[in-house]
C-alpha cells in the first residue's frame, strides 16, 4: 500500500514540475514577443500572422497599429496582427548541391577570374533586330 501512495506522490511531483516549466516557457515567449513589437521599426521587413508580407512603414502606438507596404499597398492592421519578422530563405538550385544537400565545389570557384576593362564591352543591339522567334505569343505586336 506504501509504494502506490510513493508512486502517486511522484507522479504528483512530477506534473506540478511540467507545468511549472510550461508556465515559464510562455512567460518568455510572451516577454520576447512584447519586446519585438516595441522595438519594431519602419523599414523592418515582417510577416503577419494571415501570411502578408511586407515593410513597416508607419508604427503608431497610440492606436497599437502598424502600417506595412506590400508590393505598393499600404495596409493598416492591429500589433497583435504581426507574427515575426520575416527573413526571405535563401534558394539554392539542385544542380549545386548534392543528394545529401552539401554544397558541391567547382573547380572554377576555387579561383575567381580576372575581369580587365578591354573584355567589357557592351554590344549595342536595336529592338527592330529581334526575330519573330524570339518574340513571345503574348507579347503585342
Amino acid at each position: 500500500m506504501s509504494m502506490d501512495y510513493i508512486f502517486l506522490i511522484v507522479l504528483l511531483v512530477a506534473m506540478i514540475a511540467m507545468m511549472v516549466f510550461q508556465t515559464r516557457k510562455a512567460k518568455k515567449q510572451q516577454a520576447e514577443r512584447q519586446s519585438f513589437w516595441k522595438n519594431l521599426d519602419a523599414g523592418t521587413e515582417v510577416i503577419t500572422i494571415g501570411g502578408v508580407i511586407g515593410k513597416v512603414v508607419e508604427v503608431d502606438e497610440e492606436y497599437d497599429e502598424i502600417v506595412i507596404d506590400s508590393e505598393g499597398s499600404l495596409l493598416r492592421f492591429s500589433s497583435k496582427a504581426i507574427s515575426r519578422e520575416y527573413v526571405r530563405p535563401a534558394y539554392v538550385s539542385d544542380d549545386d548541391v548534392d543528394e545529401n544537400g552539401n554544397p558541391i565545389v567547382k573547380d572554377d570557384e576555387n579561383e575567381p577570374e580576372q575581369i580587365t576593362a578591354s573584355e567589357t564591352t557592351i554590344e549595342e543591339t536595336s529592338t527592330d533586330d529581334k526575330t519573330d522567334a524570339s518574340k513571345s505569343p503574348y507579347d503585342a505586336d
